[in-house]
């Protein structure tokens, strides 16, 4: 009984430390909630992380087309669909037509009812990007009437650009290959496909190089004020405290802040969770009623801050307890010993060098081990850094005035500025691992297209059912920006005797065209080609007969129509079109094209646009769009990701976008405090006649200091880090220099955001009103 007195009588002891003592008690307890809150606050955002991602599925999942019922007759529930996806300014804009063929239609989610023709519904992001200035050129492309605004349960997020456009031309009269589907419903896609062992293991280490940093961050937050409470604990001590009253007395100030951080964080997150549905990150948002933290994990949360904020502390208390005399008369404190430090990297090598090429045997990484290894490698960063520190600083000495007030803080209270660094080193260090291995993996999931965006910018399909392309091509000609628009044809035939399902084309266009599809030496109107390229069969022979079937609802008695191979058809070689696809069969230039067929079965428009002219490619688009609004413009690119690994991508995007706000925060926070606990020693030092500029310069280079030391640790660690995840994918080792810097001049760059933000905070703590006492 006697024992829970003490414990209950020296915590609130503690507590009484953490609120009391004036202005100057509850200010650094303030300052430890807010930086142990938005420690708190990232972590809640992380555990509501699941929930979102579920939320998205579930809502993509709704208005899913991919596995969706269908039939091919038309009926009272049926409805055409057809994709008819945008890009505008590098965004994409999702969009379909329907057209209802009855009554009982399925209606998109979030819609109440079908678009008729002309009409349209879009998402509020849309609506809001068409009434605006930068979307005048959306508007002529997407010039059909907003008869009702998507709500929420047929959006992914607040931010997504959709619309649902009514359009009466759909027909479903061919393969499905023509992008028309009939379907008597949504549902859900039935099967996702897993991540393979690479991508699981970037998925596990981009959440630990994540949130390791806000774990540093807020075992730095616990230890602000930590001089000064070094100071009144060594006091206690002095006069009679024993060992366990000390420590009970901290454990009670630190679980104080901690409560009050946690206190703090459930409303940082709170405001940020309102505040979520108003960002868009690469197109990615959320809407704040999807963020709902995981009831588990953020009890979890509220149990290990508490406790970590305590062990910290009391960890931080071996000079206080065992040399109490040493903290009252601010001598140099006893050298760091750097034993136990070197096993925390031995520790993280050895759980992961037994992991090197598992991938290349198709092995799975144990994840635990995974995260157990590169915890501990990272963690190494802050248990070595302060040890590295000291032994710098205790070899400096000379230089500048402002040089040796800067060292000599150091070698006095090194553990406080080391902690300034610690967290920017371990994020470091984690973003230059991982750098690393997204650049040795890229390979794998970012793959050539075979397209060739410098022949053509755009390939505009037009949709099948028409015998040419129209006027579209004259109209994308003429739009501001073209340098050149070059429509094809092609129908298909069957030869004599083939199996049904095996055809061959037949290419329509004018020499400049069929040009971007073979290696034509002379070519003039009414001449024709065959393709020397692979085939079922031999090469076709001039005078060779073709059978070309009826296209789009023939008449039941309808026949082939035979089609012989011009006799003066010359033999040439095939080659990649813009899109990458190389043809095989017949080219003939328009006046030899087969006659009676009724349609084309593929009609393509290869656009080159002038990059100097603004918005060349949307004119380009929206001129397409209005020609014919069941056209699809395609834009070429030289590479295309991975669903799996641009999420991936994404998702460390997003992460790392919230950790640099935490770390700048955070900085900015240990900053001020840090400078709040020099007042005094500052305003004695000008009143003493020291420049304001001198003491400027000192408080740079102490943080100067630590940061550069702290990066350059940092930078070997991740390198290292980097070269043991590339074996363990069996990759060679290869470094980027050029992203490793870029990965250190952030980090660099931040702080000097940070210093310069704390420079009108310094400035006031010079005031001669610093040397007042209570």
């Amino acid at each position: 009984m006697s024992s829970l007195r003490a414990w209950a009588r020296d915590l609130g002891m503690g507590v009484r430390f953490a609120f009391g003592g004036g202005r100057e008690g509850w200010t650094r307890t303030l300052f430890t909630g807010v930086g142990v809150g938005l420690g708190v606050a990232l972590l809640l955002i992380s555990t509501a992380l699941p929930s979102a991602l579920t939320a998205r599925y579930e809502r993509s999942d709704a208005r899913s087309t991919l596995d969706a019922p269908r039939t091919e007759q038309p009926g009272r529930d049926t409805l055409l669909v057809m994709r008819a996806d945008q890009t505008y300014h590098d965004a994409a804009v999702e969009g379909s037509f329907l057209r209802a063929e009855g009554p009982d239609a399925p209606v998109p989610p979030g819609l109440e009812k079908i678009p008729g023709p002309g009409e349209m519904a879009v998402s509020p992001a849309l609506k809001q990007l068409l009434d605006s200035a930068e979307g005048a050129e959306l508007r002529k492309r997407l010039g059909w009437r907003v008869s009702e605004i998507i709500g929420d349960p047929g959006l992914m997020g607040p931010g997504e650009l959709l619309f649902y456009a009514g359009n009466d031309r759909l027909q479903k009269t061919g393969p499905e290959q023509y992008q028309v589907i009939r379907i008597t419903g949504f549902a859900p896609v039935e099967e996702r496909e897993e991540l393979d062992p690479v991508l699981m293991l970037l998925v596990v280490l981009t959440f630990v190089a994540l949130l390791l940093p806000v774990a540093v961050f807020i075992a730095a937050a616990v230890r602000f004020g930590g001089e000064r409470r070094d100071l009144r604990l060594a006091a206690l001590r002095l006069v009679g405290a024993d060992t366990r009253t000390v420590r009970r007395i901290a454990a009670g100030e630190a679980l104080a802040g901690s409560l009050v951080g946690l206190f703090l964080g459930v409303g940082f997150f709170a405001v940020g969770r309102e505040l979520a549905g108003s960002f868009t990150l690469r197109q990615r948002s959320v809407f704040p009623a999807d963020l709902n933290p995981s009831p588990g994990l953020a009890a979890l949360v509220a149990v290990v801050v508490p406790a970590a904020a305590v062990a910290v502390t009391l960890f931080a208390l071996r000079g206080v307890v065992v040399e109490p005399l040493g903290v009252v008369r601010t001598t140099v404190p006893r050298r760091r010993r750097v034993w136990w430090r070197l096993l925390l990297p031995v520790g993280g090598l050895g759980l992961l060098v037994p992991l090197a090429g598992r991938r290349s045997e198709g092995g799975d990484f144990n994840q635990w081990q995974v995260s157990a290894g590169v915890a501990l490698l990272l963690v190494a960063i802050t248990a070595l850094l302060p040890w590295v520190l000291e032994r710098l600083v205790s070899r400096l000495s000379g230089g500048p005035v402002s040089w040796q007030l800067a060292v000599r803080r150091l070698q006095l209270t090194g553990g406080g500025a080391a902690r300034l660094a610690n967290g920017v080193a371990v994020a470091v260090a984690g973003a230059i691992a991982l750098q690393m291995l997204f650049a040795a993996v890229e390979s794998d999931y970012v793959a050539s297209t075979g397209q060739d965006p410098a022949r053509a910018a755009l390939a505009i399909s037009l949709p099948p059912g028409q015998e040419s392309t129209g006027d579209l091509p004259a109209k994308v000609a003429a739009t501001e920006g073209v340098v050149a628009a070059v429509p094809l044809t092609t129908v298909y035939g069957r030869r004599p005797g083939a199996d049904t399902g095996i055809r061959t084309e037949i290419t329509v266009g004018t020499c400049e065209a069929l040009r971007e599809v073979a290696v034509l030496n002379a070519c003039a109107d009414g001449d024709a080609f065959v393709l020397a390229g692979p085939d079922q069969y031999e090469p076709l022979q001039p005078d060779g007969k073709l059978f070309v079937d009826p296209l789009f609802d023939p008449a039941p008695d309808a026949k082939p129509l035979e089609w012989t191979v011009p006799a003066g058809a010359m033999p040439v070689t095939a080659r990649e079109d813009p899109t990458g696809r190389i043809r095989q069969g017949v080219l003939v230039t328009p006046s030899l094209s087969p006659r009676g067929v009724g349609a084309a079965e593929n009609a393509q428009v290869f656009v080159q646009v002038d990059a100097s002219v603004p918005d060349a490619l949307e004119k380009v688009r929206t001129a397409a769009l209005n020609a014919d609004p069941l056209s699809r413009t395609l834009t070429l690119k030289y590479t295309r990701e991975k669903a799996g690994y641009s999420a991936i991508r994404t998702g460390l995007f997003f992460g790392a976008t919230a950790v640099l706000i935490l770390i700048g925060t955070s900085l900015l926070v240990s900053q001020l405090e840090q400078l709040r606990e020099r007042k005094r020693l500052l305003s004695a030092l000008v009143a003493f006649g020291t420049k304001r500029s001198t003491l400027s310069l000192s408080v740079l280079w102490q943080t100067a200091l630590p940061i550069g030391l702290g990066l350059a640790l940092a930078t070997a660690a991740g390198v290292g880090l980097g070269a043991v995840l590339m074996r363990m994918t069996a990759r060679p080792v290869r470094i980027d220099w050029s992203s490793v810097a870029a990965m250190t001049g952030t980090g660099a760059a931040l702080v000097a955001v940070v210093t310069l933000l704390s420079l009108p905070a310094l400035l006031r703590q010079m005031r001669p009103d610093g040397l007042r006492t209570e």
